[in-house]
């Protein structure tokens, strides 16, 4: 069994004149990372492994989750498709892998994922901080299928 926890990056600041990968979280990204981090500690989503853009806003959110794990910022995650993130999933090595990206790439892989949508509202749209817990019956990621997600989780930073 194997666990992924997909994340969108928090909200970002739009005040300064910067490149779109320069851009920080804002204060209220950087309070919703931090309750998104309380919020996986109290279901015991521990990920071993994280992958994450190497966008600012989505370091920032990763390293305010506060969950004790180093992570390697990845070039090719920054804005990437629902495709590049499979690719580089599969080639994952952790148990419980947290990765966090950019719309509308991580809002289309959780739907490419999962064999039913959540019900909530928002999941269609996949909003700044929304995450998704999956389970999948697989011995490697190398074995992933796409719609072979249980979909366990669903939440968005406004609702902790």
């Amino acid at each position: 069994m194997k666990t992924l926890i997909l994340m969108r990056h928090a909200k970002s600041s739009w005040s300064t004149p910067l490149t779109d990968v320069e851009r920080p979280l804002n204060s209220r990204g950087a309070e919703a990372a931090a309750k998104l981090g309380d919020w996986l500690r109290s279901k015991n989503l521990h990920p071993d492994e994280i992958l994450c853009s190497y966008a600012v806003r989505t370091m920032e959110t990763t390293e305010r989750l506060a969950l004790g794990r180093n992570y390697t910022p990845v070039r090719q995650l920054y804005l990437a498709s629902s495709g590049r993130l499979y690719e580089h999933l599969t080639r994952a090595m952790g148990k419980t892998v947290l990765l966090v990206a950019h719309n509308p790439g991580i809002g289309d892989f959780a739907h490419d994922l999962t064999r039913a949508p959540a019900a909530h509202p928002r999941f269609a749209d996949y909003p700044t901080g929304a995450t998704s817990v999956f389970t999948f019956d697989i011995n490697s990621w190398s074995d992933l299928k796409l719609r072979s997600g249980t979909l366990t989780r669903f939440v968005i930073p406004r609702e902790l």
